[in-house]
């Protein structure tokens, strides 16, 4: 039975890892998402559940305890915030290059340095095109709702799981921290070990007589091994590709401008469709929801349709790049962008839309 709750979209992401049945959280505190790692203690999920939840000494621990649990086919996850994910990018390499399922949340904030504590979306580079090093790729999904951080968690171990690859939820301040009704699922239960070892037979759970040693690594020192293991994740890459772009469209049938924004920016600019189709402004919204993979095929079919496309973020302009490559420069590409934890005003994109 499904109860309604009202929550901060920080909050209900630790709600969500309670209730979808995670094994461990490893984290550390930072602003905008400290609420996640207060949430998961005040509600004591090892009593509920049985999910273990520890405050590490650092990011750098916080993203190699989750290495570990993730090698013995355990539901792991942590959070953070930019500067403290930039700290966490040798592990998520690891952990891509050791083809382990993981979660980590990304609550965005302004840079870079240090920079604010307000919102941003300036870690789209970071994110989809490999913060790490290596040739790896995380899946990405952005929430534009409190209700999709609740939901994403689920779905984000579902992904880890089936393609053995970490997934980022990547967020930023302004959803992590407004207040929205959610609708949590009941407790789902936690895996048996004999249920990992018998569905997830990588997992190094221990030596059973049916099969050898489970070794987990991402170290190969000879070159033609690791060329194998590269190709092997390159045509898992191409799998997610194929089956797991996400989006939404919002009246594109006759749009002659096209918007292209993802979470609280997208949010930004349904308001921005309403004020220019009172004006006589015939203009749609795309929204990915997985910025990996990138939904560039939707985006090409309607964007080389409309007179020019705007990609709105809250940096300097990053996603525009995946937009121009999406339509091949058959249409003009445009950004407009607040950054550094400045938030822009529905007005404010509406008359850059008018010149375009």
């Amino acid at each position: 039975m499904k109860e309604l709750r009202l929550m901060k979209g920080n909050e209900a992401i630790a709600e969500g890892a309670i209730r979808c049945g995670c094994d461990g959280y490893f984290g550390y505190p930072i602003t905008p998402q400290s609420e996640i790692l207060e949430h998961l203690m005040a509600e004591k999920p090892y009593e509920k559940t049985g999910m273990v939840v520890l405050q590490a000494e650092s990011e750098v621990a916080s993203i190699n305890m989750v290495y570990g649990g993730a090698a013995v086919g355990k539901k792991v996850m942590t959070t953070s915030s930019s500067p403290g994910v930039s700290l966490m990018q040798e592990g998520l390499s690891y952990i891509a290059g050791a083809e382990l399922p993981a979660l980590v949340v990304n609550v965005v904030r302004g840079g870079p340095g240090l920079g604010t504590i307000q919102p941003s979306q300036a870690d789209y580079f970071q994110s989809v095109k490999g913060g790490g090093h290596g040739d790896y790729r995380l899946i990405t999904l952005a929430p534009a709702s409190v209700q999709e951080m609740y939901d994403f968690v689920e779905l984000s171990f579902n992904l880890a799981f089936k393609y053995r690859n970490p997934v980022m939820i990547l967020s930023d301040g302004i959803i992590g921290q407004v207040m929205e009704k959610v609708e949590v699922s009941e407790y789902k239960p936690r895996w048996t070990d004999e249920y990992i070892a018998k569905t997830y037979p990588w997992a190094a759970t221990g030596k059973p007589k049916f099969r050898g040693h489970n070794i987990i690594t991402s170290l190969q020192l000879e070159s033609a091994k690791q060329e194998k293991v590269n190709l092997k994740l390159q045509a898992k890459y191409k799998e997610c590709e194929a089956n797991e772009v996400r989006y939404e469209t919002f009246q594109c049938e006759d749009a002659e401008y096209l918007l292209v924004a993802y979470g609280s920016s997208a949010r930004i600019c349904q308001k921005v469709l309403q004020l220019a189709r009172e004006e006589g402004m015939k203009v749609g919204l795309i929204r990915p929801i997985t910025l990996w993979p990138f939904p560039k095929q939707i985006i090409h079919d309607i964007g080389i349709k409309t007179k020019g496309i705007l990609s709105v973020e809250m940096n300097a302009g990053q996603m525009v790049e995946d937009v121009k490559l999406a339509v091949e420069c058959k249409v003009p590409v445009k950004h407009f962008g607040r950054f550094g934890g400045m938030v822009h005003s529905p007005a404010e994109i509406l008359e850059a839309l008018k010149n375009f």
